[in-house]
């Protein structure tokens, strides 16, 4: 996290609140980084430019690089991924919030596709709760037999860590296991007891090289998709850090189902992660385009 050089943050400039552009500024406050401010506009006119000159101007005015643009290439994903490419910024942050009918912050579709597409980070901003000195969460699996989440969850927690520094919180971890299962071979996976000490094993590590507290670890019978938006709500998380990719298809990133059902749940920022090569797939798709 802290070698990121270009944060790119999807802004709106008919709209008065920018929460995407609060995370973006705290992130490069601590950085260094250069801010990139996208205003996708189908129909740019002197009033959106003017806009967007501003929101420019205030950010410079606290001390961080920014360059404005206004741009439109088909449609949202696209529009960001070509500055993403073109300027070569490793965070994508976009406001998340649409307000559905029981006004609760959702995933449009131009954010699952982003979501699928993007090969860097991809931070969306569900609420304007404060992260300095709150809670980040890491959401991992700690199966320790599926060793490409292991590998995943090396950058989960690498970035979760990074976060609850520059921002002055407490990091956590939470991970689900699997209900008991009396018919399995294995005595370990006939009793909840078991479960938790092997799935509370295989996240000591993660406290012993992050130096965080033992109160920090969460280990809960799942599924996943309830135990981490549940926990996340519970300890007042104020961003969730995830994987989510299963696999690349012939458009993007395949989400996982799990993943898409957590998603959908938190009601906090999520940051999603993908592993590594699968984020170089992706790279040269996009690129291809």
């Amino acid at each position: 996290m802290h070698n990121i050089k270009n944060i790119l943050v999807v802004v709106d400039t008919r709209k008065a609140t920018h929460t995407a552009l609060k995370r973006g500024k705290l992130i490069a406050k601590v950085t260094g980084a250069t801010l990139h401010l996208l205003a996708c506009n189908k129909k740019p006119d002197a009033n959106s430019q003017a806009a967007l000159d501003t929101l420019v101007e205030q950010v410079r005015e606290r001390g961080i690089n920014a360059e404005g643009y206004e741009q439109w290439h088909d449609n949202v994903a696209n529009t960001v991924l070509h500055l993403q490419q073109s300027q070569g910024c490793a965070l994508v942050i976009k406001d998340a919030r649409e307000e559905n009918e029981l006004s609760r912050a959702v995933f449009a579709p131009t954010d699952w596709q982003l979501l699928r597409r993007c090969p860097c980070p991809v931070l969306l901003v569900k609420n304007d709760r404060a992260w300095e000195n709150g809670v980040i969460l890491a959401a991992i699996d700690a199966d320790a037999s599926d060793q490409d989440h292991q590998i995943l969850n090396e950058v989960i927690m690498s970035h979760s860590h990074d976060i609850a520094g520059l921002a002055n919180a407490e990091c956590h971890i939470g991970a689900a296991h699997p209900a008991p299962m009396l018919s399995s071979p294995d005595p370990v996976f006939q009793n909840i007891e078991s479960l938790a000490k092997l799935y509370r094993d295989a996240c000591t590590p993660y406290i012993t090289q992050y130096k965080m507290a033992e109160k920090n670890l969460h280990i809960g019978e799942g599924p996943a998709q309830s135990f981490i938006p549940e926990l996340a709500e519970r300890i007042s998380a104020s961003l969730v850090v995830m994987g989510t990719v299963a696999r690349t298809g012939i458009s993007g990133a395949i989400i996982g189902n799990t993943a898409e059902l957590i998603l959908d749940s938190i009601c906090c920022d999520v940051l999603t992660l993908k592993p590594v090569d699968i984020m170089e797939q992706l790279e040269e798709v996009v690129t291809q385009r």
